[in-house]
């Protein structure tokens, strides 16, 4: 492990777990590596809980990240009461209840914002930064390892930083990342990606060697997330995806290659591209946020010709599938930092194809990607607003019910807007395919209703559409105000939105 500091005089900084957590006192910004939780670190965090749980100290802290972090940052932070604030992104339990109670602040933001905002100066800046690498090069640079994330701007704004030095991350990995970083505005200018495959920058992060106040090492393995299996809704709702993608080529929208592809994360954001494994289109690539099994999979297969990610983030099965073929995905797989992975300017340039879930819908094609029933916050927007306004085709998919079939995912007015139906050209649930493209509010509605919503609801969908117009015959978008929300209302006070 030694071996992997290639600096001699960084070795001097090598110290336990327990002693470089004490660099970080009550009230400091902290900044981690990791996205989606993958390459974040994990013994200083939980040497920190360990030393807050049993010195009973005051400990509260100002967490930064790239996307959500393991159990062994947001959940023993969040236990041991040191989380003050979190951006942008979270997905951990613990965390979520302290959130949605009010015991941590919560800023859920555009990921490719977060670290514009740090960088602009509207973020405080970090005070320590704690950052999972594979190895330190000679000069005191960082070879990441299976996520960027922000790791850059936080190396860059840190007074000081702990570096940890996986051991189950494998060295094969240095040479995949691509590390390009920004300049502010008016100094700003465009990213020279032409196509997914390019490389622009360093395999490393550019490290003030001096800010390097401790190297531990790590034995442990990222937390990885089993992903559950493919039901019947995620292959109809894959189906009609391919179906309607299938369509887009034989109208001359698109080629047998499409156009570059990104997709969210999560059970059914994999179960959409597992899909493409059974079709016709080839010579596919990516230009996304995280790679999951499905990604892994279809490159082995000879679908995925090239991939630009911010992170690798499979389940333990897919880990084992990267980890056996690692030569064979080091050639076809580029890391880059977030700001680069989920830039709008290379969604816009590129012309992505961006799918992502939702939460619910409304017939008119207004998203809620974050609050469940309008309050409580479940994970954060992530990057599908960096992807979803600046796509080529920006497609949002959804199960028409939940809950056992006790809520509609399609509502007359959403809860909670995260994507304005400005964004959302395409609808999908397991009923079929709403496309939005040039239609007015009224013709989104009829289409919607027709096409997306599970019978059970369809009739009652029908019903207020009808008595809206009927009320609001004047009205561009009509709503009757006092019933716009009466099928959420509705399931808190009786436990369904059946009617």
């Amino acid at each position: 492990m030694q071996s992997r500091i290639r600096n001699e005089k960084l070795k001097e900084k090598i110290m336990s777990p327990m002693e470089a957590c004490k660099i970080i006192k009550n009230g400091m910004v902290v900044g981690t590596s990791g996205f989606t939780p993958s390459g974040y670190p994990k013994v200083v965090p939980l040497a920190l809980a360990e030393r807050v749980k049993e010195s009973k100290e005051i400990m509260k802290l100002t967490l930064y990240s790239g996307a959500s972090l393991g159990p062994e940052v947001d959940g023993a932070w969040a236990e041991a009461g040191i989380i003050a604030k979190r951006l942008p992104y979270q997905t951990n339990k613990k965390l979520r209840q302290e959130i949605n109670c009010g015991k941590v602040e919560y800023l859920d933001m555009h990921l490719s914002h977060s670290s514009q905002y740090l960088n602009y100066g509207a973020l405080p800046r970090v005070d320590v930064a704690i950052i999972e690498a594979i190895a330190i090069t000679e000069d005191g640079n960082i070879i990441p390892t299976s996520a960027v994330g922000n790791s850059p701007s936080f190396l860059k704004s840190a007074k000081k930083i702990i570096v940890e030095i996986s051991s189950k991350q494998p060295i094969e990995l240095e040479g995949m990342s691509d590390i390009y970083m920004l300049e502010n505005p008016p100094r700003r200018t465009h990213i020279p990606i032409e196509a997914p495959g390019d490389r622009i920058g360093t395999p490393y992060i550019v490290c003030d060697k001096d800010k390097i106040a401790a190297i531990v090492f790590s034995d442990l393995e990222d937390h990885v997330r089993d992903l559950a299996p493919i039901c019947d809704t995620d292959r109809a709702i894959s189906k009609n995806i391919i179906g309607f993608l299938e369509k887009e080529v034989a109208l001359g929208r698109l080629t047998n290659s499409l156009l570059p592809l990104q997709s969210g994360v999560g059970n059914v954001a994999n179960a959409v591209l597992a899909g493409l494994c059974d079709s016709n289109f080839e010579n596919l690539v990516c230009y996304t946020e995280v790679l999951q099994d499905a990604m892994l999979e279809l490159m082995l297969c000879g679908k995925i010709i090239k991939a630009s990610a911010c992170s690798i983030s499979p389940s333990p099965k897919g880990l084992k599938l990267f980890r056996d073929n690692i030569e064979f995905f080091k050639d076809k797989i580029i890391l880059r930092p977030l700001e680069i992975s989920n830039s709008p300017e290379m969604a816009r340039k590129l012309g992505v194809i961006a799918m992502n879930t939702a939460i619910e819908a409304d017939i008119y094609g207004n998203i809620n990607s974050t609050h469940i029933m309008g309050t409580k916050i479940m994970n954060g927007i992530g990057g599908s607003g960096d992807f979803a306004r600046n796509a080529y085709l920006t497609i949002f998919s959804t199960s028409s019910t939940a809950k056992n079939g006790k809520i509609s995912s399609i509502v007359p007015m959403v809860s909670h807007v995260d994507h304005t139906e400005h964004d959302t050209m395409i609808l999908v649930t397991e009923q079929g395919v709403a496309d939005l493209r040039g239609l007015s509010p009224k013709e989104k509605a009829r289409v919607v209703i027709e096409n997306c919503v599970h019978p059970d609801f369809k009739e009652q969908m029908k019903d207020y559409f009808d008595r809206a117009c009927e009320v609001c015959h004047n009205c561009h978008t009509p709503h009757i105000l006092e019933e716009a929300l009466s099928w959420h209302s509705n399931f808190l006070e009786t436990g369904t939105m059946k009617k």
